[in-house]
């Protein structure tokens, strides 16, 4: 076993060093106070957790540890220091990332090893475990979910905050140690980034082909999902496989490339125009394609291949280039080394936006001299949609915002009637009644009901231990919904009772930020990060931000978050928007301990018909969800003419589309509901309006003494119009 390395502390001594000691005293009690890091003797301690007391032997067992979780810590560790299991080598640290082998954020039961391991329930974490401690990595959306899942022999990380995992594993190791990890489950990028940053102290990263905590699962880990997968028809795709294909290989010929492998199971379910139901709220099946300009190669389970699936592929007899091979899945590794041997360039995907890349394992399978990195052309080719899925998606939006209009207008309905209603029951409502809607196939992810202090947590997401009643106070729904024709997000917050006027102010700066960037007008060569301060600005203007990106880009029956488009000014992307993309647009406002505010549309991307004088195209956006806003929550003396015409133009639109499905499917509570939501705003401030903002507002006496001017001017506006 390797020793910690010793940490030096300088010596103090009896009089001038008694003050430096004691303002080295006051420093360190401050930084324990806040809750991060105490360094005293060069360690990271991590986030302070108030059910764990962490003593002075890092060998402790915590009160409260959970003992199966412990055990099975306790059992990797044992595996790290079996020569058997490790090939050879033991190891002083183990990475266990939260990715499958094609690095998907929703993993199938079988893969969920970081809930197998730590119990955390969230999609995204990351964990070291060293032989006398071990430590998590979370992004801010998790850190509460994490703090109360994980037991106290885990030490709490936020990522983009110090210590990073590298230098995390600097302070625990001494040189010349090894850290092991599985390679099929860590993204080249991260692999390449974390091996330089420890090979100036010369630790060296190892790769494990045995997964560790595979081998502590045994026979207990569930069996991996062999669903079936299913053709996904043209008049929801739009365009043949072969058609994809054909471009696909026209691109590879501009790059000069023998063909290339395929590891992201979106692409592969889009370009195959195949679906599956292997991983929850995603509709992909585990597999990867090799794309040569001679061959078309699928491995997954062949358990699963019906005659539909051959006749759809033309696998029957397959020796040409426009047909596809199916094979086991496990068999890649074998083909990729027997064709290398022929290849002089293969494209292998590279880290872009959202998507990570292929894995370490495929780059040590592949010849250096062979592989060429770049993004996949299936990204920038999936997400401009045809017109056919342009107009799914529009249609899909259409059914969202009927099941939408469904539950919210019971939700206000039971409420008055004195009925107990809890976040859980109304998640379990919101699933139900997208699920009934034509098309349905189910959630886009886990859908958040968080009420009160909970929808000041950005991306909380309910469970049995957190479950509350919903009451009086802001309630903050975020869901989604996959439907054959396309796939829908939304964010809406509502308000039961009466709503304080920081909760309106800051509804309404939300709201302000969202329309100003629909209403945006620009050329296509804006880079999307550009536009984050548009939607941000009315958030600022109050001293106040949101800690998660302002959009993402959003598939057709695909995944909820998609590449290349991704609006966030801390993450500039050179990729840019194109007529026929679409993307999520959901400022937010979270006041820690008190109220959340979070409001979502998915916009499509168009192209005007006009140019800028540089010649690029000017592009607009277009709301394609259809769900009311909560009036109580606005106050329209804040809102700009255009804004109100805006919101205006919007309600009408869900008046015609929304409400006309609403009737014919004879759910006319719900479009009661609806045209009471969507009255119309007047556009120009009445006299009621200007006295009401004399009596909110503190005016100083410069606005008193033009208040008569204001309001004859508002009286003349009124009787013109």
């Amino acid at each position: 076993m390797k020793m910690q390395r010793a940490k030096s502390v300088p010596p103090f001594g009896q009089q001038q060093h008694l003050l430096a000691l004691g303002s080295f005293l006051v420093v360190a009690s401050i930084l324990l106070a806040s809750g991060e890091r105490a360094t005293a003797n060069g360690e990271f301690h991590g986030i302070r957790r108030a059910k764990c007391q962490q003593g002075r032997d890092r060998t402790q067992i915590y009160e409260g540890v959970d003992n199966v979780l412990m055990k099975r810590l306790q059992a990797l560790r044992s595996e790290m220091r079996t020569r058997t299991s490790t090939q050879s080598a033991e190891l002083d640290a183990y990475l266990v990332p939260s990715y499958d082998e094609h690095q998907s954020p929703y993993q199938m039961e079988s893969d969920q090893r970081i809930k197998f391991l730590t119990g955390f329930t969230g999609t995204e974490g990351a964990a070291v475990v060293l032989l006398r401690s071990a430590a998590f990595w979370v992004d801010d959306r998790y850190v509460e979910q994490a703090d109360q899942e994980l037991n106290c022999a885990w030490r709490l990380f936020r990522h983009g905050e110090r210590p990073s995992m590298a230098e995390y594993l600097l302070a625990e190791l001494t040189p010349e140690t090894l850290v092991g990890a599985d390679p099929q489950l860590i993204p080249r990028s991260h692999w390449k980034a974390l091996e330089t940053d420890l090979s100036a102290d010369y630790i060296r990263m190892v790769r494990i082909n045995r997964n560790l905590v595979d081998m502590v699962w045994g026979s207990k880990r569930p069996a991996p999902k062999t669903n079936q997968i299913r053709v996904h028809p043209v008049r929801f795709a739009g365009e043949r496989w072969e058609a994809k294909v054909a471009r696909l290989r026209a691109n590879l010929t501009a790059l000069r490339c023998d063909g290339m492998i395929v590891v992201s199971l979106t692409e592969i379910a889009y370009l195959l125009n195949l679906r599956g139901s292997d991983i929850p709220y995603v509709p992909v099946f585990k597999a990867y394609l090799l794309v040569t300009h001679r061959e078309l190669l699928l491995y997954t389970n062949t358990s699963r291949e019906t005659l539909s699936l051959k006749n759809h592929l033309k696998a029957h007899s397959c020796h040409n280039e426009n047909c596809v091979q199916v094979r086991e899945y496990g068999d890649v590794w074998r083909d990729v080394r027997t064709m290398a041997q022929h290849w002089h360039r293969l494209l292998v995907p590279s880290a872009v936006v959202f998507d990570t890349g292929a894995s370490e394992a495929i780059h040590a399978t592949l010849p250096r001299n062979v592989i060429f990195e770049r993004p996949s052309p299936i990204i920038f080719m999936r997400a401009q949609k045809n017109d056919v899925e342009k107009h799914g998606m529009r249609r899909a939006h259409v059914r969202d915002g009927v099941a939408m209009c469904e539950v919210l207008s019971r939700l206000e309905d039971r409420y008055v009637a004195g009925d107990h209603i809890t976040e859980m029951f109304l998640v379990r409502e919101i699933d139900h009644a997208r699920k009934t809607q034509n098309n349905s196939e189910g959630i886009a992810f886990p859908t958040i009901v968080a009420f009160g202090t909970h929808s000041g947590i950005p991306n909380y997401v309910p469970s049995n231990r957190t479950n509350i009643e919903v009451g009086d106070g802001t309630l903050l729904i975020d869901s989604g919904g996959q439907y054959e024709d396309g796939t829908t997000d939304v964010s809406r917050t509502l308000h039961l009772g009466d709503p304080s006027a920081e909760q309106i102010q800051a509804y309404t700066s939300v709201l302000s930020g969202m329309i100003r960037l629909s209403m945006l007008t620009f050329p296509e060569n804006l880079k999307p990060a550009e536009l984050d301060a548009i939607a941000r600005g009315p958030v600022w203007g109050s001293m106040n931000d949101y800690p998660h990106g302002t959009g993402h880009g959003i598939g057709s029956y695909s995944a909820v978050r998609e590449s290349p488009i991704s609006i966030s000014y801390t993450t500039k992307q050179r990729f840019t928007f194109k007529e026929g993309y679409f993307f999520s647009n959901e400022p937010g406002y979270y006041k820690k301990g008190a109220f959340g505010i979070r409001l979502e549309n998915v916009l499509e991307v168009v192209d005007t018909g006009k140019t800028h004088p540089s010649g690029n195209k000017f592009l607009s956006f277009h709301d394609a969800t259809l769900v009311p806003f909560e009036p109580k929550l606005i106050d329209r003396t804040l809102l700009s003419v255009p804004e109100k015409k805006w919101l205006n133009e919007y309600n009408a639109r869900i008046r015609q589309l929304v409400g006309e499905e609403l009737k014919r499917k004879h759910k006319m509570d719900a479009f009661y509901w609806m045209m009471n939501k969507t009255r119309h705003v007047p556009e120009y401030l009445t006299e009621q309006d200007v006295h009401g903002a004399a009596n909110v507002c503190h005016l100083n006496s410069n606005v008193k003494i033009m208040l008569p001017i204001i309001l004859l001017v508002a009286k003349l506006t009124l009787a013109w119009f």
